[in-house]
């Protein structure tokens, strides 16, 4: 994917599109294709201490700059309150292929700068290759430098550094903690400053979000050398916090790199260049925990860490269509190991302390991760050794109740939560305000929860269980589809309610239904199915995914926009989720067949991700966009759920 100058010919076209890079610990990297931050997110360094928590911004960028006969060339761009700069003019070109490529030109001087991360490691490489011209020139790297939580932003006022010079660099230390940040260079000569600072970046996607938009950042020196005329030279830059030697040749760093990401496309067994960029996207959320020693899914970048039912829906696109199966098993291993009460952690917190279990679904989409990994692997045996008491105490716990007021009801439905808690997908709470109140029988809860049976069923039955124990899950399923039917079906909309709460049935149109057919056991079929599928298609489809409501409520925000009171109350009244996309798709091919035809019509629905992938987050595709046009995207720039539920998609219409 390449980016010239018609793509950042003004600062506020080139901050609209972003990079990313990972490390396979939580910790990343990123920015915009012009190099000027706008987010309190962006750095080129941000670590994850204890992987995949506890992030901290280490380097938030290097400043680079050239002198040429005694006039200087900013390359570095960059916003303050009252004041633009717009290095981003020597910028030519930009490349992500998938390591971001920028390339500068100054009269006669080209300088071309890739960003690379060392997979496990919190370090970051910013490699330059100088090409100068007819004439000597001196070059100058500034690094700024900070040490807070990703959350936060920080003034001087409340930072100190200390630092010292060190082989090849500089030593800093924050706060008089036990920490290095190491900063190294290649080569030239590195001339220390005292309290130097840089005041005032500032973050307009951060004001845009109703939060503070301003920090400061310390700047411990900068490195400088010369270049000779008609020399071509490399010069590599490393920051890490890590103990141990640092590699410092350019071409090794990046070749390990490019070739951990070429084995993970032949692992995946694609061969078109669509597929292979979400491959790509896919490796970026699978990580190492720590606290687990095992891998973990991370839900989205870049604010958010391992959530148990965005590692769930998103498990089958990220691991088992990729070929990722060891990485699977960890991952279902892992949260069998945290099953408390039935359920599965909703989220680990960035702190320590324990998981947090307030999600009523998070645990019945493990079945469906569980059933799609045998679909895939075959591997009955770790599943059977591992996985299968877990699940039975799920459904056990469901049966007689669990937290939450999670349970079982007579008519064999699962009911839960009241008008405080928000334990569905749909989860936005303000304070003590609960924006989409769905306590009572939630349609797609209990969609799973049928599901959750039937699988548990086919799996006693695939393992040899005994025939009593698989007929009494049979039995339940029947039930609770029988009482599905009877109480969903909504006969004037032609569709499901969404949620039952006594004898109040709530008809908004929100896509939740599309589950009851998209699942891998159906709750409904036939006509009824044909008939959700069409409402939803009618009402809520867009070219990105589905509106969480329909433009024709009342109570429908087409934009995303604001403060944490604007953006949560539009967040599911109309907001756009693409990971819905995945199963709408399901649905669709499993309402009209598998035929070429259908096939083609399906495919459809995945073009506009191919324009979309240069958009946002280069490679990436967003957590959400705005429900009305021209579906702005939003929140995430790069969410788990939503590059893992095209990808399945996708493999499933071309299977």
């Amino acid at each position: 994917m390449e980016f010239g100058k018609a793509d950042f010919r003004t600062f506020e076209r080139g901050i609209e599109k972003e990079w990313l890079l990972t490390n396979g610990i939580g910790g990343f990297a990123c920015s915009t294709i012009i190099g000027a931050n706008t987010r309190r997110y962006h750095g080129l360094l941000i670590a994850a201490l204890r992987p995949p928590v506890e992030r901290h911004l280490i380097l938030s960028k290097i400043d680079e700059s050239l002198e040429v006969e005694g006039k200087v060339y900013n390359l570095y761009s960059f916003k303050t309150p009252d004041y633009t700069m717009n290095g981003h003019y020597n910028l030519q070109r930009v490349t992500v292929d998938p390591l971001p490529l920028f390339i500068y030109c100054v009269e006669d001087v080209t300088i071309e700068k890739s960003i690379c991360m060392v997979h496990g490691k919190n370090t970051v490489y910013v490699v330059y290759r100088v090409i100068n011209g007819s004439r000597r020139i001196n070059l100058r790297f500034a690094p700024l430098v900070n040490f807070r939580d990703y959350h936060h932003d920080s003034r001087r006022s409340h930072m100190f550094f200390s630092h010292k010079p060190c082989d090849k660099g500089v030593i800093v230390k924050p706060y008089n903690l036990d920490i290095d940040i190491r900063i190294l260079c290649s080569n030239g000569e590195f001339v220390s400053e005292y309290d130097n600072w840089f005041y005032n970046m500032y973050y307009s996607a951060e004001r845009e979000r109703g939060l503070s938009c301003i920090e400061d950042h310390y700047i411990p020196g900068h490195f400088k050398l010369e270049v000779e005329p008609w020399n071509d030279i490399q010069i590599t830059i490393a920051a890490t916090v890590e103990e141990g030697n640092v590699e410092m040749d350019r071409p090794l760093c990046i070749k390990k790199e490019l070739d951990r990401i070429k084995e993970l496309e032949i692992k995946s067994g694609f061969k078109d260049d669509f597929a292979l960029k979400l491959v790509r996207a896919a490796d970026s959320f699978i990580v190492y925990r720590k606290s687990t020693d095992a891998k973990t899914i991370v839900a989205g970048y870049p604010w958010f860490t391992d959530w148990g039912r965005d590692a769930m829906i998103a498990f089958s696109g990220l691991t088992l269509v990729t070929g990722r199966f060891d990485d699977a098993r960890q991952i279902l291993y892992t949260f069998s190991k945290y099953v408390k009460d039935g359920l599965i952690p909703n989220v680990f917190p960035d702190a320590v302390q324990e998981p947090v279990y307030n999600s009523v679904d998070a645990a019945l989409w493990y079945f469906e991760a569980v059933k799609k990994f045998v679909d895939y692997t075959k591997d009955l045996e770790f599943i059977k050794n591992n996985i299968l008491d877990s699940l039975e105490n799920i459904i056990s716990y469901y049966m007689r109740g669990t937290r939450f007021s999670i349970r079982m009801d007579k008519d064999f439905l699962i009911t839960a939560g009241n008008s405080e808690t928000q334990l569905t997908w749909m989860d936005a709470k303000v304070d003590g305000w609960v924006v989409t109140p769905r306590h009572g029988k939630a349609v797609e809860v209990n969609a799973l929860w049928y599901n959750a049976l039937k699988i548990m069923a086919f799996l006693l039955r695939s393992v040899g269980q005994e025939s009593k124990y698989i007929e009494y899950y049979e039995n339940i399923a029947e039930k609770v589809k029988a009482s599905f039917k009877d109480q969903f079906w909504n006969e004037k909309g032609q569709c499901l309610y969404d949620v039952i709460d006594g004898s109040h049935k709530d008809d908004r149109i929100r896509p939740n239904q599309i589950l009851a057919v998209s699942l891998s056991n159906a709750v409904i079929e036939g006509e009824m199915a044909e008939r959700v599928l069409l409402k939803v298609w009618k009402e809520l489809y867009t070219a990105y995914g589905l509106r969480s409501l329909s433009p024709k409520d009342d109570e429908y925000k087409g934009v995303y926009t604001g403060d944490r009171y604007s953006r949560d109350g539009a967040y599911h009244q109309g907001t756009v989720w693409t990971w819905l996309l995945g199963h709408f798709i399901t649905a669709f091919l499993k309402v009209y067949g598998y035929s070429e035809k259908i096939r083609e019509m399906a495919l459809r629905f995945i073009k506009p991700f191919r324009d979309h992938l240069r958009d946002g987050c280069v490679g990436y595709i967003s957590e959400i966009f705005d429900g009305s046009e021209p579906h702005i995207p939003r929140g995430c720039f790069a969410q788990a759920w939503s590059v893992a539920e095209v990808l399945r998609a996708y493999a499933e219409i071309l299977s």
